[in-house]
């Protein structure tokens, strides 16, 4: 579960950063995914979700993620040096905001994306990403919906 994360985060951060000219606090004022909205709050500085661009949420995102997984008490990185026992928790706390970047993606820079002729390797990404939380159940189906209709077509073929 710790190998696939950390690799989440890296696909994330990969494909997003395709689209910094694009993505900006101009063209993408607030962090949605269609008629979704998402708010930031990282629990220790910024106890209430503020509303924030894509880009400054993006940014919070991946600081907040690395800090995660850079940190020995939820990641040990020592052979023999147990998991927390709640770690099932903060994976799903990552992967359900790494999400979110894709849900904005596909609902705002899809176009980009395509006309980069990079939708093959997005389509992959968020496929593995999708199967994985399915298995290990790890989202609520309500935070599935921004893009209820992929998801739905990649665990029903």
């Amino acid at each position: 579960m710790a190998i696939h994360t950390v690799d989440f985060y890296n696909h994330v951060n990969v494909l997003y950063a395709t689209l910094g000219e694009f993505c900006t606090p101009i063209t993408c004022p607030i962090m949605n995914a269609g008629l979704y909205e998402y708010r930031w709050a990282d629990g220790v500085a910024i106890k209430k979700p503020i509303t924030v661009s894509a880009p400054e949420y993006v940014e919070y995102l991946m600081n907040w993620t690395e800090s995660q997984i850079n940190s020995e008490a939820i990641f040990p990185q020592k052979s023999g040096v147990p998991f927390p026992p709640n770690f099932k928790d903060f994976v799903k706390q990552i992967l359900k905001r790494l999400f979110r970047v894709y849900a904005h993606i596909y609902h705002c820079h899809f176009k980009k994306i395509v006309g980069f002729k990079e939708e093959a390797h997005l389509n992959t990404c968020f496929k593995h990403l999708v199967l994985f939380i399915s298995e290990y159940q790890l989202m609520d189906e309500a935070e599935l919906a921004p893009v209820k209709d992929l998801v739905e077509q990649i665990l029903n073929p």
